[in-house]
């Protein structure tokens, strides 16, 4: 029976197989997440969201480094197993063989260049999430000076980076990673030009991050005064850790700032009084909104 010349060979594979199944079932062995020993809420810290999408490119790494050679050599060991079982041989299947395995194998090498640049991005990213995060700290007062920051707050279908509520407004931060441009000499330029949409950068310009923040503002703004019952001054501040910021031409209703001086900017900004019980109010609710971001259908930020 000639089909059986091509099923006797996938016992070759079973090893293979079951290698791939325990690789599969690990993926997710590492899980830095942690819970509160108090009452088992998730414990969050700046760029908790980016540190979960870390964990998942790790795990994607994980997979991809263990599954690729496993995948790669299973038309190879499948074609081994052929030529002990075929009563001739066929040397065009054989090199079928061969360049399957070859594409496969550049295959996964792609997949790994592109794990290796997600997981440096989202290292930067995180890098500065936690920069802005400790700048934002430096709000935190006595009972004098309420100052409260919100870290990864669910907006509509993303996440905020960050909420400072103060006494005199409530402030929307976002922050954006970007690495410096070099020159041919070897010097780092640094500088970033804000106008009214756009930023612009040593050698390119980008319009999403004044729309994001802008997009972000608006969104909480309104969402506040559904839950309050009033109007809640707000305003966006797009922070961008180590450039420096040419705000010449920068609009009036965002802030964007380096990230060094941030807590100073936002305690000097006025946006208006804000009396306590809307005060205690506006924390209540972003106490509660901020518990929302474990469900599965909001996605992280964008870096």
């Amino acid at each position: 029976m000639a089909w059986l010349e091509y099923l006797l060979p996938l016992i070759f594979l079973f090893p293979l197989a079951a290698t791939a199944v325990i690789v599969v079932a690990l993926r997710n062995l590492h899980d830095a997440r942690v819970r509160s020993p108090f009452d088992a809420h998730p414990l969050r810290e700046p760029g908790q969201a980016l540190r979960d999408r870390l964990d998942r490119a790790f795990a994607g790494l994980f997979l991809d480094g263990a599954l690729g050679p496993i995948v790669t050599m299973a038309p190879l060991v499948y074609g081994m197993g052929r030529m002990l079982f075929s009563s001739e041989q066929n040397w065009i299947e054989w090199a079928l063989y061969g360049a399957l395995c070859t594409l496969l194998a550049l295959a996964f090498c792609f997949l790994l260049i592109r794990d290796f640049q997600r997981i440096r991005r989202l290292k930067l990213g995180l890098a500065c999430e936690l920069a802005v995060g400790q700048e934002l700290e430096r709000l935190i007062r006595p009972e004098a000076h309420p100052y409260f920051v919100f870290h990864d707050v669910p907006g509509d279908g993303y996440t905020i980076d960050h909420v400072a509520v103060t006494p005199h407004g409530i402030f929307v931060v976002e922050t954006r990673a970007r690495t410096p441009a070099i020159t041919p000499g070897g010097r780092e330029v640094n500088l970033v030009a804000v106008e009214a949409d756009r930023l612009c950068f040593p050698g390119w310009n980008e319009h999403r991050p004044l729309h994001k923040t802008r997009q972000a503002t608006h969104w909480l703004r309104r969402w506040l005064e559904q839950q309050i019952g009033g109007p809640v001054p707000v305003k966006g501040v797009l922070a961008l850790p180590g450039w420096e910021i040419d705000i010449s031409q920068a609009p009036d209703d965002l802030l964007v700032v380096g990230g060094g001086d941030l807590a100073r900017r936002l305690t000097a900004t006025r946006l208006g009084e804000v009396d306590d019980a809307t005060h205690d109010a506006v924390i209540a609710v972003l106490h509660h909104r901020a518990s929302l971001l474990d469900l599965p259908n909001l996605e992280a930020p964008s870096v």
